[in-house]
């Protein structure tokens, strides 16, 4: 298929707000997708590339722009609509190319990647490069997200939506998911429920982790979910360890392998009396007195790819196991959460599961929160005894409570520090997910709360995820009148803040109180950040009598 094709679909699926006309766009261009582009389709059309990140910086991108426009002079092409080189690009050429860009490596590497992209924007009509560029800035903003995505994907195969869902959840690639659907011949509803079917929860392939609402209190949780399961709501990272035999993996909720840097991890399920699981926790490291230390010690300890013997010696990790998703053979993702609980419990001593009381009683629930906060914990999490474990959701069933309101934002530029924060990006300005439109709605901007190493590394990470428009400044008048910078939006901070006031200021109305920094999320995607109806929902929680 060729990339103008879909490239068209995107505009018009961009050009229209109802949710409806965007599915119907995207499923009939899934239904002419050859079986061997379809995973290529369905990555370009959600916003992502198949190899992921490709080492080409964001920053960069605008030289490259220009070396291709200079290449597709000399060449004498016409980018435009109707020339005859124009529209030349397929699915499999564009993505063949950001394979090669990605697989390039050592001495050289960046100048080789950017010879390669140059070639391939040099072949690419305005269309098809605007496309491209947001394609790799993560910026494509058509409002094709995931739930658009999965229904598409179901009406082009003619299965019900819930059947993709599930098996996305499962499987963790709805790229992967639709080739199921999608890529056997003859291309039958039957066909694809029984693909579908077959992906189940694999020992060694991790699943999406199921999620938590938020409420301001215990007592609003109880409400919700009575009698609860109250666990303390561990200040770690997500993990999700899976064990064959002696083959252990230790996955990211961003389902990225770490196996290697965490050996303690892996000694720890080992040493469990079974052959085979797929157990959910959090890794932490603690201080001597038992209390978690800061969240980026943790977090800068699983991302470190360094000697791993000394960064045990000096940040060893904790593991505290809540969920069991399968064991020796049998699945109990469907099982309710007192039975998956139990079948844990069976396995795991008391010191490597999370501390948890069941119980329909306030006070009792209160007490154990105040028990939670006084280890240095976050708060707890509420779950319900019934409920399934739902890969990927977060509803009703799973319920967190924090001390203070706190939002997971993205952060979508940033600006240059003054005294002694000149030379750092500081200030920075907060979005919330717009679910319906996909792209993000600012709620203010904050340089509170951000250590001097905190704003070291937010700087270099920042820089890296610049918008093209401005490339890096380069001494100090550069870098006084570059001002704000701009970033794809793909840093998380977790926020916290007094209350939610009403503004004329920002698109949504809204804007945040004495919004603060609580920490830096690495360990979280996009895809994760609060969305503007929890922000609403708060708004609307303080004006209720």
């Amino acid at each position: 298929m060729l990339l103008s094709e879909l490239v068209d679909a995107s505009a018009a699926v961009g050009a229209t707000p109802a949710r409806s006309a965007k599915v119907e766009r995207i499923a009939a261009l899934l239904g002419r997708v050859p079986p061997d582009e379809v995973t290529v389709a369905v990555a370009f059309l959600s916003g992502e590339l198949r190899q992921g990140q490709i080492g080409v910086g964001y920053a960069a991108i605008s030289e490259i722009l220009r070396a291709a426009d200079a290449a597709g002079a000399a060449a004498g092409a016409d980018r435009t609509r109707g020339g005859a080189q124009a529209g030349a690009l397929t699915l499999t050429r564009t993505d063949a190319a950001f394979q090669a860009i990605g697989a390039v490596s050592g001495p050289g590497s960046q100048a080789e990647r950017r010879r390669l992209l140059t070639g391939l924007f040099a072949e690419a009509t305005d269309p098809e490069r605007e496309f491209l560029v947001r394609l790799l800035a993560g910026d494509l903003r058509q409002g094709a997200l995931e739930g658009i995505m999965t229904d598409a994907v179901a009406r082009a195969a003619g299965v019900p939506s819930e059947e993709v869902r599930r098996a996305h959840q499962l499987g963790g690639s709805l790229p992967e998911v639709a080739l199921a659907a999608l890529g056997g011949t003859p291309p039958a509803a039957d066909r694809a429920l029984a693909a579908l079917r077959a992906i189940t929860l694999r020992v060694g392939r991790p699943t999406r982790p199921m999620l938590a609402a938020s409420a301001p209190d215990v007592a609003t949780a109880l409400e919700r979910i009575s009698p609860a399961a109250a666990e303390w709501k561990i200040d770690g990272i997500r993990v999700q360890v899976h064990r064959s035999g002696g083959q252990v993996a230790v996955f990211t909720r961003t389902l990225d392998d770490i196996t290697a840097r965490v050996p303690e991890i892996v000694e720890a399920t080992r040493s469990l009396p079974v052959t085979a699981a797929v157990l959910d926790g959090e890794a932490v490291a603690l201080a001597q007195d038992g209390r978690p230390r800061p969240f980026q010690v943790t977090a800068a300890r699983t991302a470190s790819q360094g000697d791993v013997g000394r960064l045990r010696d000096q940040t060893p990790l904790t593991l505290f196991l809540f969920d069991l998703l399968h064991v020796d053979g049998t699945d109990l993702i469907d099982a309710p959460g007192r039975e998956r609980h139990r079948r844990l419990a069976a396995i795991a001593p008391a010191g490597l599961l999370a501390p948890r009381i069941v119980t329909a009683d306030l006070t009792a629930a209160e007490a154990f929160f105040a028990d939670a906060i006084a280890h240095g914990q976050e708060g707890l999490v509420l779950k319900s005894l019934d409920a399934p474990y739902r890969a990927g959701r977060r509803g009703g069933e799973w319920i967190k409570v924090k001390p203070r309101h706190t939002l997971d934002l993205a952060i979508l530029a940033a600006e240059w520090g003054h005294g002694r924060r000149r030379g750092v990006l500081s200030n920075l300005h907060l979005g919330a997910r717009d679910p319906e439109t996909g792209g993000w709605v600012m709620l203010g901007k904050t340089f509170k709360g951000l250590t001097d190493e905190m704003l070291a590394w937010q700087t270099s990470r920042l820089l890296d995820l610049a918008d093209p428009a401005g490339a890096r400044p380069e001494g100090e008048e550069r870098r006084a009148a570059y001002g704000v910078v701009r970033v794809r939006p793909e840093l998380i901070v977790e926020v916290a803040f007094d209350g939610v006031q009403a503004s004329r200021r920002y698109p949504g109305g809204l804007a945040l109180r004495f919004a603060r920094v609580l920490r830096l999320r690495p360990d979280k995607n996009a895809a994760e950040a609060d969305t503007i109806d929890a922000v609403r929902a708060i708004w609307l929680g303080q004006a209720a009598p």
